[in-house]
C-alpha cells in the first residue's frame, strides 16, 4: 500500500527530528520524508495538518489474555485497542494459561498475532517452568521461537539460588531477564502500607518489599553481569536505588506504569476496586519521584501495564477484586499529560514510549531493532499520527479492549490518535 501523510509535524526522538514535512510510505517502508518523489502516486492520503507524525508507540507491558483468559480479553480486541492507541509494538509477559514456557506456545501466539495484521507482538518467555520458580526453562529454544527476554511476570522468585542460576545462564547467552522487584513474603498485601491502608483495614505492601528485592537483584547482577529489566517501579526509594545502580554502571533498565505515574493511594477513595492494581498505588512523594525519574532518564520507559479484567472479577470487595486495568488506549494521552505538567518538549515526552523502550529491547528485536520506535528512511513504516491538542473524555464503555475497567474513567485527557500505520498498512483511522 502506498500512503502519503501530508502536512504533519514529523517528530523522531531517536534522531531529534522535528519538522513539518510530508511522508511517503511504500512497500511497507518509509520511502521519503520531506521531498516526495514526483512519480509517487498514493493509494491513501492522510491529512495531518495540526497533527504529529511520530514513530509507533512501543509498550513493554501488555497482557493479551490469550491463551487461557479469553473471557477477559481476546487477541483481536486487544490488538484493535493497541492500534487505536497508536501502539504498534507490544511486549507480553508469559503468565498466560498455559504459561509461555514451551516454543510451540510462543510460535502459536506470534502466528495468531501476525494474522491480524495489527500491532507486533514480542513475547517474554517464562524464566522457570510454569512460573513455579524451581526448574529453568529452555531459554535457547524459547529465544529461537521469538522470545525477547525471560520473566516471572507477577510471580516473585523466592529461591535466590534459582534466580542466580537463571541470571548466570542468561548472561552466558546475552539474554535479558525481566523482573518485577517484589519480595515474596512482604508483597502479599493489597494496598501500599501507610496511614490510608491502616485506616481502611487493608493489608499493606511496604516499600521494603521493593527495595529488598532490588538489593538482591543488584547483588546478583554484580556477580553475573546479566542484563536485567525492572518492571514497574513504584516507590521513591526504588527510584533512588536504580539511580545508584546505573551510576555504578550495572546493566539495568526499568519502567513505570501510567497508573503509578498519575495516581496515589488516596485515589482508592471508598474501596474503589478500579484502583486495585499491581504494584499498589503509593503515596504522593513516591508518585513525584517516579515522575521525576522518568523525566531525567533514571526510568527508561512508560508502560500501559494493560491488564484486561472481567466484570465478575472486578466488581468484588477491594481486597478480593482481581488487580489490573486496561491501558493501551490511554498510554499516549497520559504520556502527553505527564509531559505537559513536567515542562518537557514534545520530543522528550515521546521518547519514553518510542526510542527509549526500543532501546530496552535492543538486539533482542533482531531485524526490527533498526526501525522499532524510530522513523528511518528505508526502514519499516510503523507510524502514529495524532492530534496533541484534541482533548477527549475517557469513557470505559467506548474502549475497544474487552476489559473496560480503568481508574481513569471520566478523566479529560489530551491527544487523539488519528491514524496508525503498521508495516506500511493502515491499521487504524479515526
Amino acid at each position: 500500500m502506498k500512503i502519503l501523510i501530508q502536512g504533519g509535524r514529523v517528530i523522531d526522538p531517536a534522531t531529534q527530528m522535528d519538522t513539518v514535512a510530508d511522508m511517503a510510505i511504500a512497500d511497507g517502508k518509509i520511502l521519503a520524508i520531506g521531498h516526495i518523489p514526483e512519480e509517487f502516486a498514493p493509494e491513501t492520503t492522510i491529512q495531518a495538518d495540526g497533527c504529529v507524525v511520530a514513530p509507533g508507540l512501543v509498550d513493554l507491558s501488555v497482557r493479551l489474555r490469550e491463551p487461557g483468559h479469553e473471557h477477559e480479553g481476546m487477541l483481536a480486541s486487544e490488538m484493535a485497542a493497541a492500534v487505536a492507541g497508536g501502539v504498534t509494538s507490544v511486549v507480553c509477559p508469559p503468565d498466560t494459561d498455559p504459561v509461555l514456557d514451551e516454543p510451540g506456545l510462543v510460535e502459536m501466539l506470534r502466528f495468531r498475532a501476525e494474522r491480524l495484521h495489527q500491532a507486533r507482538v514480542f513475547p517474554l518467555g517464562a524464566l522457570t517452568r510454569n512460573l513455579q520458580g524451581e526448574v529453568l526453562t529452555e531459554m535457547v529454544e524459547l529465544t529461537e521461537a521469538g522470545c525477547v527476554g525471560f520473566s516471572q511476570a507477577e510471580v516473585p522468585l523466592g529461591n535466590t539460588q534459582v534466580l542466580q542460576r537463571a541470571l548466570q545462564y542468561a548472561s552466558t547467552f546475552g539474554y535479558s531477564v525481566w523482573l518485577r522487584p517484589q519480595e515474596l513474603y512482604l508483597g502479599k498485601g493489597v494496598a501500599a502500607s501507610g496511614p490510608l491502608a491502616t485506616r481502611m483495614g487493608l493489608s499493606g505492601v511496604p516499600v521494603a518489599a521493593e527495595t529488598i528485592a532490588l538489593h538482591t537483584i543488584f547483588e546478583l547482577v554484580r556477580a553475573t553481569g546479566a542484563r536485567v529489566h525492572l518492571c514497574r517501579l513504584s516507590s521513591a526509594a526504588g527510584v533512588a536505588l536504580v539511580r545508584q545502580a546505573k551510576a555504578e554502571g550495572l546493566p539495568v533498565t526499568c519502567d513505570v506504569s501510567i497508573n503509578s505515574l498519575h495516581l496515589t493511594d488516596v485515589d482508592i477513595g471508598y474501596f474503589d476496586s478500579r484502583m486495585r492494581l499491581n504494584p499498589p498505588l503509593r503515596q504522593q512523594r513516591d508518585r513525584d519521584a517516579l515522575r521525576a525519574g522518568l523525566a531525567d532518564g533514571t526510568i527508561d520507559a512508560l508502560v500501559s501495564d494493560h491488564t484486561p479484567v472481567g466484570e465478575d472479577e472486578k466488581t468484588l470487595p477491594f481486597a478480593e477484586a482481581e488487580p489490573g486495568a486496561t491501558g493501551l488506549e490511554l498510554l499516549l494521552s497520559l504520556m502527553l499529560k505527564w509531559g505537559q505538567t513536567s515542562g518537557l518538549t514534545l520530543s522528550q515526552t515521546l521518547g519514553v514510549v518510542t526510542s527509549r523502550p526500543s532501546g530496552v529491547l535492543g538486539s533482542a528485536l533482531g531485524s526490527w531493532s533498526a526501525s522499532c520506535g524510530r522513523l528511518v528512511l528505508g526502514g519499516v513504516a510503523d507510524v502514529c499520527v495524532f492530534n496533541p491538542e484534541a482533548a477527549w473524555t475517557v469513557e470505559p464503555a467506548a474502549l475497544r479492549s474487552q476489559g473496560r475497567h480503568t481508574p481513569f474513567g471520566g478523566y479529560e485527557v489530551p491527544g487523539r490518535v488519528q491514524a496508525t500505520v503498521v508495516g506500511g498498512q493502515l491499521a487504524y483511522r479515526l
